[in-house]
């Protein structure tokens, strides 16, 4: 059915409603979207709304920004898909640059620099459960397997070449089922703040974690904006703020020149999904019953859950007190065990650091 027409004052306020209480990832977008828009307001029937959720996870990028992006074009248009998709991401972006400017800068007091180490402490176990949880639904078969397992050890052991490896086990898994391998373009050469923020939104395949990887290898041993400690709060910051965590390369960004670049870098990085939206949105129903896109992804699918799983052999090298580790394998057992919610465990990773850090404990150095 067609939506009724919707004003853009309203689309900014619920889609903005959304941008700020969104806590706990893709899920919860998900879900909130589906309330507003399906359940609530009935601007779209619940089928429109699944196709549409199931194209988004065939793109590259945010999977969850792409879906509000995408309803909120349905129900007001071009300029709705704008104000909406805005709306969506702008409020976490404030709030975690507000909280990189606190714990990235040159001397951040005590208390916030153990909050920092307590959430990233946790944040390699929320990076496990992650990948853990991707992997029941989408590793299926011997090929599925070897995929993850290429993806794991490229994202453990040289970070920067985890695009290569989606790519190319996409196209394995295209041309094993006899397709036509597609063209790909040459990006040329890029400043590489705008480069690193340009494969995190158009390049990462299997929901936000698999950016991890991407932007570990960039910032931390490649260019050297971010010691291993500081990208462990840029990750724990995009997961305690509301919004899609996509948003983390603007603490990345931050860390690399400041808060211009952490605006050049998130504008850079969601780019991609307002154009896959505003130039593509009316053919999702046709990708998502494409043979080919579907083969490509159920080869860098695997991939990205393994250099999802990868990525925490490298993030484990910021934990480095010995109260960290204590909350590194409590949050294990929180997530993977009683299967707590993310933001909980994170934000009581936080507090056990922020005490450590206002008593004066040991505290891991920038």
């Amino acid at each position: 059915m067609a939506p009724e027409p919707v004003s853009l004052r309203t689309v900014l306020r619920e889609w903005g409603r959304i941008g700020l209480i969104g806590f706990g990832g893709p899920p919860a977008h998900v879900a909130l979207l589906r309330r507003l828009c399906v359940d609530e307001r009935r601007w779209l029937d619940g089928r429109d709304f699944e196709d549409a959720n199931a194209a988004c996870g065939l793109l590259p990028g945010p999977a969850s920004t792409q879906l509000a992006i995408f309803c909120a074009h349905r129900v007001a248009g071009a300029r709705g898909a704008v104000v909406g998709g805005l709306a969506f991401i702008v409020p976490g972006l404030v709030a975690l640059l507000a909280l990189a400017v606190l714990t990235l800068g040159d001397d951040p007091p005590a208390w916030a620099r153990g909050a920092a180490a307590g959430a990233g402490a946790a944040v390699v176990a929320v990076v496990v459960e992650a990948g853990v949880a991707l992997g029941r639904t989408s590793v299926r078969g011997v090929r599925a397997a070897a995929y993850v397992v290429a993806g794991a050890i490229t994202a453990a052991l040289a970070g920067p070449w985890v695009v290569l490896v989606l790519l190319g086990c996409g196209l394995v898994e295209l041309v094993w089922r006899r397709g036509t391998p597609p063209v790909l373009l040459s990006v040329g050469v890029l400043p590489a703040l705008v480069w690193t923020a340009f494969k995190v939104g158009a390049l990462s395949y299997g929901g936000g974690f698999v950016i991890i990887p991407l932007m570990r290898g960039d910032a931390v041993d490649q260019h050297g904006w971010m010691t291993e400690q500081e990208f462990l709060n840029a990750v724990a910051l995009g997961q305690i703020t509301p919004g899609p965590v996509v948003q983390t390369v603007g603490g990345v960004g931050y860390a690399a020149a400041g808060i211009g670049g952490g605006l050049l870098a998130a504008a850079v990085a969601f780019a991609p999904s307002f154009l896959a939206i505003l130039l593509g949105g009316r053919h999702f129903e046709r990708l998502r019953k494409e043979p080919r896109a579907r083969a490509f992804l159920d080869g860098a699918g695997p991939a990205a859950v393994g250099a999802i799983l990868g990525a925490a052999v490298p993030l484990i090298g910021g934990v480095e007190e010995a109260w960290q580790w204590l909350v590194l394998g409590l949050a294990g057992v929180l997530l993977l065990v009683v299967r707590a919610g993310i933001v909980v465990v994170l934000l009581g990773a936080a507090v056990v650091g922020a005490l450590v850090g206002a008593l004066d404990g040991p505290l891991p150095p920038l």
